[in-house]
């Protein structure tokens, strides 16, 4: 029987290559993502190269009720979730504090605190139910290291690594494990999304140096959690070689 693996924001970066690096490992997956068109066409692609289950479930993790009304009605079938993957979120704008826009704030804390809370909670009985399972929390080096105009996503990531350490202290006794992994500069869509489409800010942050690509967060993901029973990962840190937190980079110009 294969495994189910539920991923919020699949549909782009981290989360659609854990969705391939899972389902090209037998996985049956649940993808969730807000655009309908990029969600049917990644169940395509992934049933038609793997061979895979694959259902897609429409719902922005911030709406708590379509968040709840979208898991709790699963297929009795798909509710053996084996691995939450906690992907979706985003950092919006990069100003000083005065200066920043509030409404930027609620949409990261929404989606990068209370969307990862929400759908934690409507998947957390079924694994009570197995008494087993994995979730992995995405954080960000952010999370470890503050930096100068990241202020609310900066606080978004710690909540997501100190969550990530009640979370399993509180769910010891039903046998789940949990990982938050924080990773480092990557170069997906988040600077995009970041500066609001600006892509020639968004591609400066990646000048100089090698980034992480997603698929270097995916196989991680994926190897924590293909470890022995007894054996979890609780926290991990990864950054590409020529970044040493979230501010200290080795840039190589012209």
């Amino acid at each position: 029987m294969n495994k189910i693996i539920l991923i919020t924001g699949a549909t782009s970066g981290f989360g659609k290559a854990s969705a391939h690096k899972f389902a090209a490992n037998n996985c049956d997956l649940i993808i969730t993502g807000r655009r309908k068109e990029k969600l049917d066409q990644l169940k395509i692609e992934l049933e038609k190269k793997y061979g895979v289950k694959i259902l897609p479930l429409l719902f922005d993790v911030q709406n708590r009720d379509g968040v709840f009304s979208a898991i709790e009605n699963l297929p009795e079938e798909w509710k053996k979730i084996d691995v939450l993957i906690n992907n979706a979120g985003l950092a919006l704008g990069r100003d000083f504090f005065e200066e920043a826009d509030i409404d930027d704030w609620e949409t990261m804390l929404d989606t990068n605190v209370k969307g990862l809370l929400y759908v934690s909670k409507a998947v957390l009985p079924f694994m009570i139910n197995q008494k087993k399972g994995h979730i992995i929390n995405m954080g960000s080096v952010a999370a470890k290291v503050a930096y100068e105009k990241g202020n609310v996503y900066c606080a978004s990531k710690a909540a997501v690594e100190t969550i990530s350490e009640t979370m399993r202290i509180d769910l010891l006794r039903h046998g789940i494990k949990v990982t938050a992994i924080h990773p480092g500069a990557a170069e997906t869509e988040f600077s995009d999304v970041r500066f609001k489409g600006n892509k020639e800010l968004a591609k400066k942050v990646y000048e100089g140096y090698e980034p992480l690509h997603a698929e270097d967060i995916a196989n991680t993901i994926f190897y924590c959690t293909t470890l022995p029973p007894h054996v979890c990962i609780n926290d991990l840190v990864i950054t590409c070689v020529a970044q040493a937190d979230s501010i200290y980079f080795h840039k190589i110009v012209g």
